[in-house]
């Protein structure tokens, strides 16, 4: 049963229907409540009972948990007699509550301010104004003890910045008469909240009111100093200095431009209106570069503009909205496959109903798309298509279209191993082009190529000036996945130091923990386990993985060490007899350097002999390095134990 509690007013909680539990008695919500205070942690008996009683009656552990049990009754009805609770849990000396982060009002509340300081205007709005609804009065209201009074007051002071922060938010989206009444009553009941003063006497002066802004301002100055003897901060100093100058300090800024043109599209653009397809391309495009959930509704908004493309009929818009989603795409294998698939096809359609009369912009176009969409798919129509795209964007001399074909022919650059100049070089050219040609997004990615191509070829420093300036271009632009790979990147280079065994674990870990949220799966799953699996082997470790590690794509490759290091010797054999060759991507020199360690520990030859084989080209490189992410170890040394 899934159960809700409110804390912000008196304390209560509700079944999954609505309905209210029956919590019993003050001291058994006091207890619940405590435990909301404690945000999930554990709450000793002892701590409990202090908490409770000013002076604690004998018998009073008992009596605690004669409350427990009473609310683990409420909270869950239907447990069977003898089974562990799962809301309220017992935990080594004491109690804790075990519910989802949603289900308390307090917590939701802070995680909606938390997610609105990050937020634009719109969403912050949104996240806040829903935020101030779940309050039912006075946090804990039950409750005078110490602990329900600090809680207490540290809710109410975020409550009043929420309140602030709601009320900018509606100045950001041109609604500044909304934002009055709250801020009026707002610095009425707490005179000293400067930041108040300062909004107030803001949306009072875009709603034409300038006297009334100066006037608030005045009150504003003769409070503080009457009541604190402190003169107004320099923020609002500065805000008088400019009204009286009428001048609207971040009048007109982006959030309200942002507004002002998205009405005037809504009301001008119809909503059966091609245009609005290829509009929302651009938008998806834009999005596509904040990473995250922005990355996510991107790809499959993405998806739905072209099938809804595809169904007018029209060709030549269908090429226009499947080619114009040029984001570049660094990562070798898909976040979604099937996606990409649809995506493929549907450029594919495009192409065969424009015919050999199609413009070569078009073409190149849909020919990119099927080169960078088809990562990692077997068969020469991927690389074709790529040949083909920039042999066209040269002769068209379109300096972005160029950019786009060749992230389609980097793509396609992974046909076997020790193709890392290859790709420097194509990375060196997209850098020179964005820079001649102001394209930040190609920049970015021309570096992060040469930062791949220069740390398989054991060229860190060039890896690192690399490194180095595509920072630069992600915080001038406003790039944050860069910094995803970036951060890979300088842990791979503590890894390959061989004294560094602790701290490149710890680095990988951090990295790690930037893919969280950043909306590429395909990058995120399986890669730190491979990555500490690569360490550990380059250092002798044992590997000492749990049983539920998601090894994501790599696992095939990971079984066989994995069983040896366990001593299931023969099991560790026929998962190597059926290791398939790995697939053409970032990561085909480390899969192999993991077929060949397995090959050798097993005396399996055959395998021996296809991974010299395969791994020859690559001779003078570092196994995996190319993927900017790990290393393998160099591949010299491993074909030198293969013989």
């Amino acid at each position: 049963m899934r159960v809700r509690i409110g804390v912000l007013g008196p304390v209560l909680a509700w079944n999954e229907a609505g309905s209210e539990l029956d919590l019993r008695g003050p001291r058994h919500r006091a207890v619940l409540a405590r435990l909301v205070a404690a945000h999930g942690r554990v709450v000793p008996v002892d701590r409990l009972v202090d908490d409770l009683w000013a002076e604690p009656p004998a018998g009073a552990v008992g009596a605690v948990r004669t409350f427990v049990a009473a609310l683990r009754r409420a909270m869950e009805p239907d447990r069977r007699p003898r089974t562990p609770a799962r809301l309220l849990v017992t935990e080594g000396p004491g109690y804790a509550l075990r519910v989802e982060p949603e289900a308390v009002d307090a917590w939701r509340f802070e995680a909606a301010a938390a997610e609105a300081a990050g937020a634009p205007a719109h969403r912050a709005f949104e996240l806040l104004d829903a935020a101030l609804a779940e309050w039912r009065g006075p946090a804990y209201a039950d409750f005078d003890e110490a602990w329900a009074g600090t809680e207490r007051a540290r809710l109410d002071q975020l409550r009043l910045g929420v309140i602030e922060r709601r009320s900018d938010a509606l100045l950001g989206l041109g609604r500044p008469a909304e934002a009055v009444p709250d801020l009026d009553a707002l610095v009425a009941e707490h005179p000293w909240r400067e930041e108040a003063w300062r909004l107030l006497a803001l949306a009072l002066y875009r709603t034409g009111r300038q006297a009334d802004a100066l006037a608030v301002l005045r009150r504003a100055r003769a409070l503080l100093d009457e009541r604190h003897g402190v003169e107004p901060n320099v923020r609002l100093r500065r805000l008088e200095t400019d009204l009286l100058r009428q001048t609207d300090p971040g009048g007109e800024g982006a959030e309200q431009v942002w507004a002002a043109t998205a009405a005037a599209y809504d009301q001008t653009v119809g909503p059966q209106s091609p245009a609005r397809l290829e509009s929302t391309v651009g938008l998806l495009r834009s999005l596509a570069y904040t990473g995250g959930t922005g990355l996510d509704t991107a790809q499959e908004q993405r998806a739905a503009t072209v099938a809804a493309a595809e169904r007018l009929d029209d060709p030549e818009l269908a090429a226009r909205v499947i080619g114009g989603y040029d984001v570049p795409a660094i990562w070798t294998r898909s976040d979604d496959p099937a996606r990409s698939a649809r995506i493929v096809a549907a450029a594919e359609r495009a192409l065969a109903r424009l015919g050999p009369g199609a413009h070569e912009v078009d073409r190149a176009r849909l020919l990119s798309v099927v080169a960078v969409e088809s990562r990692g798919v077997p068969g020469p129509r991927p690389a074709e298509a790529a040949a083909e795209a920039e042999r066209l964007a040269r002769g068209l001399g379109d300096p972005a279209l160029l950019a786009f074909a060749l992230n389609g022919v980097f793509m396609q650059t992974f046909s076997r191993t020790g193709l890392a100049l290859e790709r420097d070089a194509i990375g060196a050219e997209l850098v020179a082009l964005a820079a001649r040609h102001r394209l930040p997004a190609y920049a970015i990615l021309g570096h992060l190529i040469r930062l791949q191509a220069r740390s398989a070829l054991v060229d860190f420093d060039g890896a690192d000036e690399h490194a180095a300036a595509a920072d630069r271009l992600s915080e001038q632009h406003e790039r944050p996945l860069t910094r995803v790979f970036t951060d890979w990147y300088r842990a791979m280079r503590v890894a390959a130091h061989d004294a560094l065994f602790e701290e490149a674990e710890a680095a990988y870990g951090v990295a790690a923990a930037r893919l969280d949220g950043a909306g590429m799966p395909g990058v995120q799953r399986g890669l730190l386990p491979l990555a500490l699996l690569c360490l550990r082997l380059q250092h002798g470790r044992p590997l000492r993985f749990a049983d539920d590690t998601d090894w994501g794509p790599y696992e095939v490759w990971a079984q066989p060490l994995l069983l040896l290091d366990r001593g299931r010797r023969e099991e560790a054999a026929t998962a190597l007899r059926r290791t398939p060759q790995p697939p053409g991507d970032l990561l085909t020199e480390a899969m192999w350097v993991l077929t060949g360690r397995a090959a050798i520990a097993l005396g399996d030859n055959a395998m021996m002999t296809a991974t010299r084989t395969a791994l020859a080209p690559a001779s003078g490189e570092l196994a995996g390095a190319g993927s900017g992410m790990l290393t393998a170890g160099p591949v010299a040394e491993l074909l030198d134990a293969l013989g």
